[in-house]
């Protein structure tokens, strides 16, 4: 199995390596479309602002390529984000493979934001990586912009408003939170991405 992290210049390129290799996966870092799309696996892992993220893609001209793409893919924190229209953050487009826009968090008295710890996941619909989800399931967090619920929403969590923390378009996935960081829960539900 081919698995590729399409080096977009997040800062979680390694720690998301690393859970991987626990997993037995050695995943190449990439920057090249003809890589990516040679993939059996593409994750897109960020961290970081939305401009800067989508700059960095079309750099490498992966805007068209990720869109075009058939096989399972995952995107990671703000790589979750940038599969969605437009993000409220810098006022950016994104990959439009979701149709709704990243807004930046309501904070709210003892949920501050950015929004950063660990926090339930409540499975919202059946998809690819729901079978991986469990009651009580818990995962690391960092963000201070999130993804509204829609269909895609295949779970969700509460910090001052309910947001989309898994989701699922197609071939597409999203998790907002750090499956590298959220220990047992984490490498759950990316071996199961890498199963599907």
């Amino acid at each position: 199995m081919s698995v590729v992290l399409v080096d977009g210049g997040g800062t979680n390129l390694g720690s998301v390596r690393y859970a991987l290799q626990r997993l037995g996966v050695d995943a190449s870092l990439v920057a090249d479309a003809a890589s990516v799309r040679a993939a059996d696996h593409v994750i897109l892992p960020g961290v970081g602002a939305a401009a800067p993220g989508m700059a960095r893609l079309q750099e490498l001209g992966l805007v068209e390529t990720l869109r075009s793409l058939t096989q399972p893919v995952l995107g990671v924190c703000l790589g979750m984000q940038l599969l969605f229209d437009a993000s409220d953050e810098s006022d950016t487009a994104c990959l439009g493979v979701i149709a709704a826009r990243v807004a930046r968090m309501a904070g709210a008295p003892g949920a501050r934001v950015p929004h950063m710890g660990w926090n339930a996941l409540v499975r919202e619909r059946d998809g690819a990586l729901a079978d991986a989800l469990r009651p009580g399931d818990h995962a690391y967090f960092v963000h201070g912009y999130a993804a509204p619920l829609g269909p895609w929403t295949v779970a969700s969590a509460d910090h001052a408003g309910r947001f989309s923390a898994i989701v699922q378009q197609g071939n597409f996935h999203g998790m907002q939170f750090h499956p590298e960081r959220s220990a047992a829960v984490g490498a759950r539900l990316l071996k199961r991405f890498l199963e599907l």
